[in-house]
């Protein structure tokens, strides 16, 4: 016999106090269990050390409200789960990057002098009184370049306190939002694309985990070429804040790699050129386009003089650019993990700006080391990640097949293609498999999205493009969500009536030579 309906509700009721009450005795384990590590840590640790577990939870309270608006406004389930996750496993990817740089290479890299440098410059501020005297400190540097990181680590530092771990954390932490930039941008600009591939890619692969979370260049470069990526997207799709988001990418990448903002730049020129014009068009519509190219040709040549500063040339003709070229090739030819070993005669290998070998640096560039060239541990581990993604790219031709088409229907494709393409001929003069990987980690988000091109039986169908809210995505795209009891539901199909469209769903890497 069933008992009655109370008797079931009440069952219930118990059933989910008892887990609350076992999720609340969870919950106060793990806090007391951090508690005790923290006191051993002060106790027999530097703040260098126990200060990290300061700013890891000052971090996730931090990026945790962010994410929840960011998947609040998206009508799919299982998006703040994945974006905690995501968040969870950069930081943790800080550790690793740690023991990496300061066990394995016993603290032969440049996070060593970031941090010591940057100690020096927090202590500087938290001394001086900035507003009656302002700020008189001597880099002993020129401000691009490596001298711009020192001063990002001062002002953390000065924030958080001179913290070794806690800075690759801070860092780490600054490379996953460069990633939520670029999944964003995908979602936005290119909203049929497989954005949950994407997400899985972007977020999870090795290469984009470890690299970005150290003290340094990357992390930076991750955090605003994604920023710039993301202003580029809503450009394309006219969106207000596109240029605030294009300039200040820009700015970031500028001071650090000019070279490589005039990539992304060059790209978004190509792409703003293939857009598709709106089927209305407002009296100043013209005016409008003619102004943005001419704002967009003046920061490229400013970016273009910038390059021309950092690298000591004049101009930004061919021969400077071979001088850049061969000066790289020249500085990374070293170590044992060296591609193309110089000759007796010659200080580094013959560069050639022939187009023609551009398919051997793309393969370079994004594909090495292959197994057989791995020399140590760490670039056979790397060489596993190149052959997945190589397989990947080969299993997937029918979606790249789409590509050109793509190319002049989907202007954000141009953007990545033109982007992707420079990159791996201006970085194909490295000569260094460890400093490859590292390098490779601006470019591998541009390349993740060809393998979001939607598969050729789900483009064949009907597209009907919708223009998505500011934080919304495609519906579909990462699961149908249940519907609620009580909410209208569509009203039926009227005999006859047309189907409505579908919609488909969407050898010591830690020195920086250039």
């Amino acid at each position: 016999m069933r008992p009655p309906a109370r008797v079931e509700q009440r069952v219930a009721g118990l059933r989910t106090l008892a887990r609350r009450q076992q999720l609340s005795v969870l919950a106060a384990a793990l806090v007391l269990g951090y508690l005790m590590v923290f006191v051993l840590a002060m106790v027999h640790t530097t703040y260098d050390t126990w200060g990290a577990l300061l700013v890891a939870p000052a971090l996730m309270v931090i990026g945790t409200p962010i994410l929840a608006r960011v998947a609040a406004a998206n009508p799919e389930r299982g998006i703040f789960k994945l974006l905690m996750l995501a968040m969870g496993l950069k930081l943790l990817c800080a550790f690793p990057r740690y023991l990496m740089a300061f066990v394995l290479y016993g603290g032969a890299a440049d996070a060593k002098m970031y941090h010591q440098r940057g100690s020096e410059l927090a202590r500087y501020l938290d001394t001086t009184d900035l507003l009656s005297s302002g700020i008189h400190y001597d880099l002993g540097m020129k401000v691009a370049g490596t001298g711009f990181i020192i001063i990002v680590t001062g002002v953390v530092y000065a924030v958080t306190g001179p913290t070794l771990v806690g800075g690759f954390l801070v860092f780490s932490w600054l490379g996953f939002w460069g990633l939520l930039f670029f999944w964003r941008a995908l979602q936005i600009a290119f909203p049929e694309a497989d954005a949950r591939r994407y997400a899985k890619l972007v977020f999870f692969l090795p290469s984009l985990l470890f690299w970005p979370s150290s003290i340094g260049k990357d992390a930076w470069m991750m955090f605003c070429l994604g920023l710039t990526t993301y202003g580029v997207a809503r450009l394309l799709d006219r969106r207000f804040g596109a240029f605030a988001c294009i300039a200040i990418g820009s700015l970031g990448t500028a001071m650090v790699r000019p070279h490589v903002t005039v990539l992304a730049g060059a790209g978004l020129m190509v792409a703003y050129v293939l857009r598709k014009r709106p089927q209305q068009v407002s009296a100043l519509g013209p005016l409008r386009a003619v102004l943005t190219v001419a704002v967009l040709g003046v920061m490229v040549m400013l970016m273009l003089q910038q390059v021309s500063t950092f690298f000591g040339t004049e101009g930004a003709n061919g021969d400077a650019v071979n001088h850049v070229l061969s000066e790289t090739s020249r500085r990374t030819s070293q170590g044992s993990s060296v591609i193309n070993q110089p000759s007796a005669d010659e200080a580094a290998p013959a560069f050639s700006l022939n187009p023609a070998g551009l398919p051997v640096a793309v393969v370079s560039v994004l594909f090495r080391p292959f197994p057989f060239e791995a020399s140590n541990v760490q670039n056979l581990v790397q060489s596993v990640e190149c052959f997945a993604l190589l397989v990947m790219f080969v299993r997937d031709w029918p979606r790249l097949r789409k590509i050109p088409r793509l190319f002049v229907s989907r202007s954000y494709i141009a953007f990545t293609m033109v982007y992707t393409l420079l990159f791996c001929w201006a970085f194909s003069t490295i000569n260094n498999l460890g400093i490859l990987s590292r390098e490779r980690v601006q470019v591998l988000p541009l390349v993740l999205v060809l393998l979001a091109v939607p598969k050729p039986e789900t483009a064949a169908r009907t597209f009907q493009r919708r223009r998505p809210p500011v934080w919304k995505v495609q519906p579909g795209q990462w699961g149908e969500r249940a519907p609620v009891a009580g909410a209208p539901t569509d009203p039926p199909a009227r005999v006859g009536a047309p189907e409505p469209p579908h919609r488909p769903r969407g050898d010591r890497p830690d020195h920086d030579d250039h």
